[in-house]
């Protein structure tokens, strides 16, 4: 089933289940007000929530339009956001364009930050930023949303707690993150509000495409109009979400509604770095990637990052060519 979080005044809005193809909703408040509230019930609730999105198939209930632009977030706020790395071959390209060794560790043990999730922006929300010198970039990513995970879980059993999958747009400001990261204590200030795709979805919609903790489709990142990454989200795919999960829960139990992010989707092209989709590659999904490589074959960045009047679309389509999740579809704006 597929369901959407609608402005409704309030800052978590109200519940709603979305049909396959995005175009009908219906409200389903008398199961649980919000999806934070469906999270936190999920055995009673989920049978009730896929009784009403057959209802709806069928249109046997109340419809609605459905509006992505009329979409929060499906979770406008989280009790925790933890955004991994699980392309490893990004995290590779990063370290090699400022010519430092990656360690080996890298390849066994996930990378993860924690990220602010007191509030996150609609799909359709402007990015606004007061500076263009900080390096304004969009990260392209796939998303996860889980039930309570007990401190400790393996990764197999981990995967059983994925409740929901969505995309994610993981802002970032590359201007800002060396001089953070120099300090050795994280991200903050580089780490603005996320954005999340209209729809969140479970993993039975997803069909043969959702197998071994991995979405295996192409996360569509368009700039300005134009193809900018076609990256396959289940290829490259160093650690999966259960892996990442368990990682995530070692020392600590997640509660419901933890969302826990990919990382930048990354392709290697023939055991290089990918080529831009103008010349026949998969692309990037985010701009840093793309400049780390124009750093490696050339001595130098030439693409600059987001500037205000930018606009970002992130998207995954089935294979009718139809949106699974809905669009982010961001403009940058000078606050």
């Amino acid at each position: 089933m597929k369901l959407a979080s609608l402005r409704d005044g309030s800052r978590d809005g109200k519940l709603v289940v979305v049909n396959d193809r995005l175009t009908y909703c219906t409200e389903a408040g008398h199961i649980a007000p919000t999806l934070q509230a469906a999270l936190d019930d999920w055995d009673r609730v989920a049978p009730e929530l896929k009784l009403l999105a057959e209802s709806l198939s069928h249109e046997a209930v109340p419809m609605i339009r459905f509006h992505e632009h009329d979409a929060l977030s499906p979770l406008p706020r989280a009790y925790q956001w933890a955004d991994g790395s699980a392309y490893v071959n990004h995290v590779e390209l990063v370290r090699k364009a400022r010519g430092a060794k990656m360690p080996e560790t890298f390849w066994t043990d996930p990378l993860m930050y924690q990220g602010g999730s007191d509030t996150f922006l609609a799909p359709r929300d402007p990015i606004r930023m007061r500076d263009e010198a900080w390096g304004i970039d969009m990260e392209g990513e796939v998303g996860v949303i889980t039930g309570d995970v007990p401190m400790g879980i393996s990764a197999e059993d981990a995967r059983e707690t994925i409740r929901l999958i969505v995309l994610v747009n993981d802002v970032s400001l590359r201007g800002l993150i060396p001089g953070e990261l120099g300090k050795g204590f994280g991200f903050f200030q580089s780490k603005p509000s996320s954005a999340f795709s209209p729809v969140a979805v479970t993993p039975d919609i997803l069909g043969d495409a959702w197998k071994g903790g991995k979405l295996h489709l192409p996360l569509h990142v368009d700039l300005n109009g134009k193809p900018f990454g076609r990256a396959n989200a289940g290829v490259d795919m160093t650690f999966d979400f259960g892996r990442l999960i368990a990682h995530a829960a070692k020392t600590r139990s997640l509660c419901a509604g933890t969302i826990i992010g990919s990382g930048t989707v990354s392709n290697k092209l023939e055991g290089g770095p990918g080529k831009p989709v103008a010349e026949g590659g998969v692309g990037y999904s985010c701009i840093a990637e793309l400049r780390m490589i124009e750093t490696i074959n050339s001595g130098e960045a030439k693409t600059p990052f987001l500037k205000f009047g930018d606009s970002v679309r992130i998207e995954m389509l089935d294979g009718e060519g139809h949106s699974i999740f809905g669009a982010i579809e961001q403009t940058v704006e000078k606050a």
